[in-house]
C-alpha cells in the first residue's frame, strides 16, 4: 500500500474473501491508518460493519451482499457505498437504492476473480451515459487499455493484477496515473 500512494494512488480497497472476520477487521483497522495518514480514501469490500468499526471512508458491496439501505443505516450519510455491478439493471438499481458510486465490469477478461462474462468498452459507455453516478471499471485492466476504457467514459478505474504483477510497483503506478492524465490533455 505504501508504494502505491508513494506512486500517487489516492483510493484503495481491502478485499479479502476468505479471512477470520477479526483478521479482516484489524487488516482493515491498520490499512484505515495509513490511508488516512496519507489522505487517501480507504474502502472496505463487502462488511459495512468492519467499515464502520475502523471509521473507513466507505464500503464497496457485491450483487449478494448487505442491501444498499442497510449499508447507510450503519455507515450514516457521509460514508461512500459503491456496489459492483454487471448490467444496465444493476447499475440503475443501485444509483435508485442510493448508492455513491458503482464498479461496472468485467470490462475485459480477468483471473482476480469470477464475474463473469467480460462486458466490453461498448457497454461501459452505455452504462456511463445512463447513470448520473461516477462508473469505476473493474475487470482486466491494464496500462495497454487503461485509455481506451477512461476513453469511453469511465471516472476511474479498479487495478490490481497490473500493479501487483508488475517488476516495479511504483513504476506500474506512475505509469498507469500518467497514461490516464494524458487522456484528460486531450
Amino acid at each position: 500500500m505504501r508504494q502505491a500512494l508513494d506512486a500517487g494512488v489516492t483510493f484503495f480497497q481491502y478485499r479479502n474473501k476468505d479471512g477470520a472476520r477479526k483478521g479482516v477487521y484489524e487488516i482493515a483497522l491498520m490499512l484505515a491508518r495509513i490511508a488516512a495518514n496519507a489522505r487517501a480514501r480507504f474502502i472496505v469490500n463487502d462488511h459495512a460493519d468492519i467499515a464502520a468499526a475502523v471509521d473507513a471512508d466507505g464500503v464497496h458491496l457485491g450483487q449478494d451482499d448487505l442491501p444498499i439501505e442497510f449499508a447507510r443505516k450503519l455507515l450514516g450519510g457521509e460514508k461512500l457505498i459503491g456496489i459492483s455491478t454487471h448490467s444496465f439493471e444493476q447499475a440503475a438499481a443501485a444509483e435508485a437504492a442510493g448508492a455513491d458510486y458503482i464498479g461496472f465490469g468485467p470490462i475485459f477478461p480477468t483471473t482476480t476473480k469470477d464475474a463473469g462474462q467480460a462486458r466490453g468498452i461498448h457497454t461501459l459507455s452505455i452504462i456511463k451515459r445512463s447513470v448520473a453516478l461516477p462508473v469505476l471499471a473493474i475487470g482486466g485492466i491494464k496500462h495497454s487499455n487503461v485509455q481506451e476504457v477512461v476513453r469511453s467514459g469511465a471516472d476511474g478505474v479498479a487495478v490490481l493484477s497490473a500493479i501487483l504483477s508488475a517488476g516495479n510497483i511504483t513504476t506500474a503506478v506512475e505509469n498507469m496515473l500518467s497514461s490516464i492524465s494524458d487522456v484528460g490533455r486531450e
